[in-house]
């Protein structure tokens, strides 16, 4: 660009704009432009070349579309798979509900795809990791592999069979030298999805990755699964600080390298009424997965709340990236968000912020010392309760839910799941850690009224 354009046009300071801005207000302050979020981060109404940092993260060079396979049978994962990657799906996410499944019966598929493949094991079995690690090796394939027991605690209260067990797993998987591009994850959509805030988010995923991190002092590479909300350009500086405080605490472990981000809309801000508009919510919030670095993004169809798996809405969401990368250009500029000032700016202070409580919680005996002692879940609910009373006052808004609702839908026939917290009454080691959607109650009374 020839600078020289620009001669003419004398540089502006921050303190000439805040003046500026005060003269329009007629001598209010100019304070009273800012808004707070619950991060504790102001909001500023502009941003200027003041508000680079001097940290910017790592961003991969490309995103993928990634599809959604649960393997019930093996012969009808086969056929979804070569269908997804026919129609469009760059990568496959396989989730595997038990050892019983055999990888022999759709490794053809797997195999022909020619595509990442990430394998989410709902059990844990070192035996297991060995064969999809002796498939990466035959087909040259990139494989992730998402092994986090952490996860199983702070979700269900329990382990898979006792901390000692599966802390002894994991130590063995860092400890090999595997084929897989990732052996070990961290599933940060929990605490997203169960209302924790940006900063919470990070934190928590940072100090559970840590847990694992203490366990080997060899290489590896680990995976984030990250929830994605509404809140459009917050989301992007989230996986953007989430790089950075990984990074911060990888350079501790020198043998640590970059980490790799499963992106997926959350379920907090999902309707049950007017169902429709989820699709403009998950369509943003997969905007702002690739915007913030993401190296995989996976759609949530619009209907997965209450409908059991369906060709359409399972097309329809594939669709919704296919739209973003080929006809949007979403993969034509690589990092886009860079030099953004707002974003650099809400980047920066979210990265310190969860950095800050990252330490406060190693302070305090670590993730697992903290879940033990039920403070993670107990700072987890507060954010929850704020958020909640938002919504339900309507500062926080969810169009056809607690703001402009179509008072002639009817839901209660087209149920075929459960769409609300299920509870199952059962001894625990730990509280389980809760997702919950905000508009649940809401919801509840209407269909009691129908």
């Amino acid at each position: 660009m020839d600078e020289s354009l620009f001669h003419e046009f004398p540089e502006v300071s921050p303190k000439q704009w805040k003046l500026k801005i005060q003269y329009d207000l007629k001598g209010a302050e100019y304070t009273t432009l800012l808004h707070k979020t619950p991060e504790g981060i102001d909001i500023k109404p502009f941003y200027t070349k003041e508000d680079y940092p001097e940290n910017t993260p790592l961003m991969p060079s490309r995103w993928h579309i990634t599809q959604p396979v649960y393997v019930a049978k093996e012969s009808a994962a086969s056929k979804k798979i070569t269908d997804s990657l026919q129609r469009g799906a760059e990568s496959i996410l396989v989730t595997i509900p038990s050892e019983s499944i055999l990888l022999d019966e759709f490794e053809a598929s797997l195999s022909e795809a020619n595509a990442p493949i990430i394998v989410n094991p709902q059990f844990l079995s070192l035996d297991y990791l060995q064969k999809l690690d002796q498939f990466a090796s035959r087909h040259s394939a990139s494989v992730i592999v998402l092994n986090d027991p952490i996860s199983k605690l702070a979700r269900s209260g329990n382990w898979y069979q006792n901390k000692n067990s599966d802390l002894e797993i994991v130590r063995d998987i860092l400890s090999k030298q595997l084929h897989l591009n990732s052996g070990i994850s961290i599933d940060a959509s929990l605490y997203h999805n169960a209302g924790a805030t940006a900063v919470q988010e990070i934190a928590y995923a940072i100090a559970h990755a840590h847990e694992y991190l203490a366990l080997s002092s060899g290489k590896h590479t680990f995976t984030f699964q990250v929830a994605i909300g509404p809140n459009y350009f917050m989301e992007i500086a989230k996986l953007r600080a989430l790089r950075i405080v990984w990074q911060a605490l990888a350079n501790e472990y020198t043998n640590s390298r970059e980490c790799i981000i499963l992106a997926q809309p959350g379920i907090r801000n999902k309707t049950l009424y007017d169902y429709n508009v989820n699709l403009l919510r998950s369509t943003t919030e997969c905007m702002s997965a690739i915007l913030g670095g993401a190296n995989y993004v996976s759609n949530l169809p619009y209907d997965s709340i209450y409908h059991k798996y369906n060709e359409f809405s399972d097309r329809i969401a594939r669709n919704q990236l296919l739209i973003l990368k080929h006809e949007s250009y979403f993969d034509k500029v690589e990092n886009p968000a860079d030099g953004a000032y707002y974003i650099e700016s809400l980047t920066d202070q979210l990265a310190s912020k969860a950095l800050e409580l990252f330490k406060s919680i190693e302070n305090g005996g670590g993730f697992l010392t903290q879940l033990k002692e039920h403070t993670i879940q107990r700072k987890t609910k507060e954010s929850a309760r704020a958020s909640q009373e938002d919504f339900n006052t309507g500062r926080q808004i969810l169009i056809g839910t607690n703001q402009y609702p179509n008072p002639q839908d009817r839901m209660k026939d087209s149920l075929e799941l459960y769409p609300f917290v299920k509870t199952d009454k059962r001894k625990t080691l730990i509280e389980p850690i809760i997702e919950r959607r905000l508009s649940e109650i809401m919801e509840q009374e209407r269909l009691a009224t129908e």
